[in-house]
Order: structure tokens, then sequence, then C-alpha cells
């Protein structure tokens, strides 16, 4: 598992996903296992590529919080031109996830480029 804070370029999209883990954290490695293989393939994770960061680490530059600094790992953060617009603190399963993250980024502003993407991708229809 990567740990390590990775440099977030706001510019290169509007939309990022921080996930902000620790290592032994059995919900981490569970969404590593269910949808971090999955993650890149749909159009949630192709408008909000992730980028991973221990919990313990310094902020990139450029990433500006709005909420309290996370606290739970699993966190995801939505940034939006580098600035949080939503998280999800904590891993309850796939579908939950997928329903949470697609809240989120359309809450944003963010729309599927294709009706068949509309609702929150299937990770099973991806494949490994």
């Amino acid at each position: 598992m990567m740990l390590c804070a990775m440099a977030v370029d706001a510019a290169a999209g509007q939309y990022q996903l921080l996930m902000f883990e620790r290592d032994g954290c059995s919900y981490c490695k569970q969404w590593n296992e269910e949808i971090a293989p999955a993650y890149p393939k749909t159009a949630e994770g192709q408008a909000a590529p992730l980028h991973r960061l221990d919990i313990k680490a310094a902020l990139p530059s450029g990433v500006t919080l709005t909420g309290r600094p996370p606290v739970f790992t699993p966190t995801f953060v939505l940034l939006s031109d580098g600035t949080e617009v939503g998280r999800i603190e904590g891993y309850a399963g796939d579908q939950f996830f997928w329903f949470l993250l697609d809240s989120l980024l359309r809450d944003a502003g963010w729309q599927a480029a294709d009706p068949a993407v509309a609702s929150p991708s299937d990770p099973a229809e991806t494949g490994p």
C-alpha cells in the first residue's frame, strides 16, 4: 500500500479525490480490494483521479480543506480546483461508497458525459 504524499496539481483537472489512509487500517484494505482496481476505469475515477495520503502527512501544496483535518481512515476528500467540496469518512462497502461519491460529484456540478454511466459506476462491469 502506497502512503506517500503526492503533489496535487489543481490545474490538471477540476476534481481530485484524496484518500487519507494509514498502515493497518482494515477498512482501507477492504476499499483497496473492492474499489481500487476498478476506480480509475470508472467515469467517477476519470473525473476525480485518486491521490493517496498518509493521514499523518502534511497536505500537498495547493490543497485547502474546508472541514476539520481528517481523523478517520479512510477519509475521502473531494477537491474542486484544490478546495474541498465534500468528504466521505469511513468505508461501509462498495455500493454505499459509489452512491456517496456520485452524490458528492453531482453536488459539485459534475455530470457523466455518457447517459449510460449517469448512475454510479458498477465496478463489477469494469473488471480488475
